[in-house]
């Protein structure tokens, strides 16, 4: 049953969502929805496929559109991102990211960062190093499917790991499998000399930006935050 209306304001026009419980009508989630609807309700709710149903309201688009895109809360053009080739964003405030060719978005996605006791924190960082299945350094039951560091001091990385709907790593940058995947493979990594001790090249530059407010309801689920375009500070 829907609770409520939002609005999201997209580069092209204004996106208008319903709110359901997960369960509406005793279904479950991965049986009211197509498959590719169910790769877009994780997008918008920031938790993977078997977090959707966990959460305490669901939040649908009216319209279903085959460019995910449209529903972007990252702005289509990027203009301090066109000197570069490649430039990822991610926006802590509203747990998402984008991956910009010359300031022109090409990919969006929900992520999860750092958890209260450990945030990511907010700067400008390069793509190191990548592996597709890596251990992770704080436990090694740990395991992390690509990987891709973006601070190698720090060891923050881009990985596979699951979405809550809500920031909760120990300040790496969770993605969905695919997402993981694409990054993965559409980053470039650092190169280094013969001996593997001097960077000779930076990888694809990483832009984290904001802090995420513990304090308030999530931006994505607020009407009157959504209604609002994401704005982007210069580089």
């Amino acid at each position: 049953m829907s609770v409520g209306l939002l609005l999201l304001a997209s580069s092209l026009s204004v996106i208008t969502y319903h709110v359901e419980m997960p369960d509406a009508g005793g279904q479950d989630v991965r049986n009211r929805f197509t498959p590719a609807q169910l790769v877009l309700l994780q997008k918008l709710n920031r938790a993977d496929l078997n977090h959707l149903h966990r959460l305490p309201a669901l939040v649908v688009p009216a319209v279903w559109l085959e460019d995910d895109l449209a529903y972007s809360p990252m702005p289509r053009r990027y203009p301090p991102g066109a000197r570069y080739r490649r430039l990822v964003l991610v926006y802590q405030p509203a747990q998402v990211f984008g991956a910009y060719e010359y300031g022109v978005l090409v990919r969006w996605g929900p992520v999860s960062t750092g958890r209260r006791t450990d945030p990511t924190p907010p700067g400008l960082f390069y793509l190191n190093w990548r592996n597709e299945w890596h251990t992770s350094s704080i436990d090694p039951d740990w395991f992390m499917g690509w990987a891709f560091n973006f601070e190698n001091r720090l060891g923050l990385a881009f990985h596979e790991q699951a979405l809550t709907g809500t920031p909760a790593s120990h300040g790496c940058v969770r993605l969905l499998g695919d997402d993981a995947r694409w990054l993965f493979e559409w980053g470039d990594p650092w190169t280094l000399d013969a001996g593997g001790s001097r960077v000779l090249k930076l990888g694809t530059p990483v832009l984290v930006m904001g802090e995420y407010d513990f304090e308030a309801p999530p931006s994505w689920q607020s009407p009157d935050r959504l209604a609002r375009p994401v704005e982007l500070p210069a580089l």
